[in-house]
């Protein structure tokens, strides 16, 4: 193993497993006054979406939320079918997955993922991904999303480990960015090959 890098830590959405909300705002829209448009950026942009990721507000509260501001003439029961059907897996996905399961073999792997809990039980039921990493790091735990240089603080803490044996990628460059800010080797995915090159020039095993 190489002497520096001890853990490897992976992002999940856009690497390990593809979403878009616009699958979710599409079907929303039928609902309610709003365009898909509208409706996406508002999933993604929201303070709302921000406090159920933190694990902040409850399922039931967050659904409470969205009804009120978007009008949405919809249950919770059907809601919650069409929040968590957005996710999928592409040929990318399963490369990182196989990459994944080799470097398990030298190195500790860890996941750090800014999600809520619907979202997190509906792929743990769905998509048999998470039993190849060591630690799951859940902002809906933690009560802290990326890109806070604290929820990175915590996953050193708990890792037991210094910022240089960490080795970061995730497909947002301002998540990198405040991960790089306290020291962590991190890159932006957007890629395997990519991935295993910057691997390779921190002397990660990759093979």
């Amino acid at each position: 193993m190489a002497e520096g890098i001890k853990v490897v830590l992976f992002d999940l959405g856009n690497v390990l497993i593809d979403f878009d909300y616009n699958i979710s705002a599409q079907r929303i829209a039928r609902f309610c006054d709003r365009s898909p448009k509208e409706i996406a950026g508002f999933f993604f942009d929201s303070e709302i979406t921000v406090l159920f990721e933190e694990g902040k507000i409850s399922p039931v509260e967050f659904f409470t939320k969205v009804k009120a501001m978007l009008d949405l003439k919809l249950s919770y029961a059907a809601f919650v079918p069409i929040w968590d059907e957005i996710f999928f897996l592409s040929a990318k996905n399963r490369s990182v997955y196989s990459l994944i399961s080799n470097l398990k073999l030298r190195y500790r792997i860890a996941l750090i993922s800014n999600i809520d809990i619907l979202h997190y039980e509906y792929l743990k039921q769905r998509f048999p991904v998470f039993n190849v990493f060591d630690n799951l790091f859940l902002s809906y735990e933690l009560g802290l999303v990326k890109p806070s240089p604290l929820i990175y603080q915590k996953v050193l803490a708990a890792l037991k480990v210094g910022p240089e044996n960490v080795f970061y990628t995730d497909d947002r460059p301002e998540l990198v960015e405040s991960a790089q800010g306290l020291g962590i080797k991190s890159c932006v995915f957007s890629g395997v090959p990519q991935l295993k090159n910057d691997l390779l020039r921190v002397e990660v095993t990759v093979n």
